[in-house]
């Protein structure tokens, strides 16, 4: 970048003073809207509605059947006991599924029909795992399918033993065992059902028209406006479920007080699901009064007596730099010439350190003036850095410490901003405005 002197830069020839406009901090952005479900609690709600004994068993079977002295014997058994489940109903969630599980125990006792079998007896005990596998899906209606799949398996299959004969009772007692867990699943999907996600999610887009202070000196606050939801997919560990929506508007940033509440809007149908939410951007402001920029330049040419004053202001998108220098040759300290430097301020690659630029020096019609000035243009191109590297590290750690907080309703925010990058410089009329695209995650939660 070159910034040159203006040609013979008398005081009729100073740019005039005309500072920028600062558009709109808005930029285009996405927050999630996650809907919590303790798994705990959903498993509770769950097992309200299954009861204990799972099946009955109440079969006469035909238990003997061998050759005693030549002679076939047939014989039938009564055949009675139960499954019932022994332990609590377990869910745990991994990736987009949830997995469910419960121990059950079964009692079985045969006996003989009639009196002439009346001594054939035999009892047998056993125990099983019930495994339910699930992938919730959110439906356009904003109801949820669950998508079971069950199975069990026996630790020790149900085996009667009688007259040394072994009869597997495992194909009376799963036919009662499937139609219960066939029960579960539709007791779930209407557990799942009951918790009316749409109303959730309705309150949630509510909360997201809420302005939000992200910085109290100076105020700034940041104003969402998301106008489309769209589903983007369930993720579950082992604790929770969580049901996360994408939503997507303008986010606005303004400085000085709250701006005037905005009217949320209804919340849109359900969007086409996207693969995971966006990331969430806001556009944040630094601002460098000139007075600041006046004393780095003052302080770096402090050892040029020449020098007895210095402007710094904006004019038509450039920062001109105003140095009243006096010649040799001058004994009224309050005389001299002012010359002026014009141009754009030039940010470093990663933007947080701005400089003059290679000052291109006129022709100011006075040799002894060019003289003084030419080793000036060298500090200034050397020495005069303006580094806002800690400043937008603090711009990250204000806003981080605001967007972590709890709602309304039962609502919590939690926002985090890991990355700051350039975006535009403004030059109004109280300092230089660097505008900031900062680029994390901003959620807000619902946890039934």
């Amino acid at each position: 970048m070159a910034i040159g002197f203006l040609a013979r830069a008398e005081a009729a020839e100073k740019p005039p003073l005309g500072p920028d406009t600062v558009a709109p901090f808005a930029t285009q952005s996405q927050i999630s809207a996650t809907i919590e479900f303790g798994l705990p609690a959903l498993a509770a709600e769950i097992e309200k509605d299954i009861p204990r004994r799972l099946a009955t068993i109440d079969e006469q079977i035909s238990c003997v059947h061998r050759r005693v002295f030549g002679f076939r014997i047939n014989a039938n058994c009564d055949v009675q006991g139960f499954v019932e489940r022994s332990g609590p109903i377990l869910l745990d969630g991994r990736g987009e599924r949830v997995y469910g599980s419960t121990s059950i125990h079964g009692a079985v006792e045969g006996q003989g029909a009639n009196r002439f079998t009346a001594r054939i007896h035999g009892e047998t005990e056993a125990s099983a795992i019930i495994e339910v596998e699930a992938q919730p899906k959110l439906n356009r209606d904003w109801t949820v399918d669950l998508n079971f799949s069950d199975s069990f398996r026996w630790s020790e299959p149900p085996v009667l033993h009688v007259l040394g004969r072994n009869i597997p009772l495992a194909r009376y007692a799963e036919p009662s065992m499937r139609a219960q867990l066939a029960k579960v699943r539709s007791r779930a999907t209407s557990a799942m059902r009951r918790l009316d996600l749409r109303d959730k999610a309705a309150r949630a887009w509510r909360q997201a028209f809420e302005p939000i202070r992200l910085s109290d000196n100076p105020e700034t606050w940041l104003q969402l406006a998301p106008h489309e939801a769209a589903f983007a997919g369930v993720r579950a560990d082992a604790k929770t479920l969580s049901g996360i929506l994408d939503l997507s508007g303008t986010a606005e940033t303004t400085i000085g007080q709250a701006p005037p509440a905005m009217a949320p809007t209804p919340l849109p149908p359900l969007g086409n699901a996207v693969a995971a939410p966006g990331a969430f951007d806001v556009i944040l402001p630094i601002h460098v009064g000139y007075d600041v920029i006046k004393n780095k330049i003052a302080e770096a040419l402090a050892s040029d007596a020449s020098i007895k004053e210095v402007q710094v202001y904006p004019s038509a998108g450039k920062l001109v730099v105003g140095l009243r220098i006096l010649k040799t040759s001058d004994a009224d300290p309050t005389a001299g010439r002012w010359v002026y430097l014009s141009g754009p301020l030039e940010f470093d690659a990663d933007g947080h350190t701005a400089r003059i630029a290679d000052p291109a020096m006129a022709d100011l019609g006075d040799q002894d003036l060019a003289t003084t000035v030419g080793p000036l243009l060298s500090q200034l191109r050397d020495s005069v850095r303006f580094d806002c590297g800690a400043a937008y590290q603090e711009l990250l750690e204000t806003a981080n410490k605001k967007l972590t907080e709890p709602l309304k309703d039962g609502f919590r925010m939690e926002g985090h901003l890991s990355s700051a990058r350039l975006e535009k410089v403004y030059l109004p009329a109280d300092g230089v405005t660097i505008a900031v695209r900062v680029s994390g995650a901003l959620k807000i939660f619902y946890a039934l």
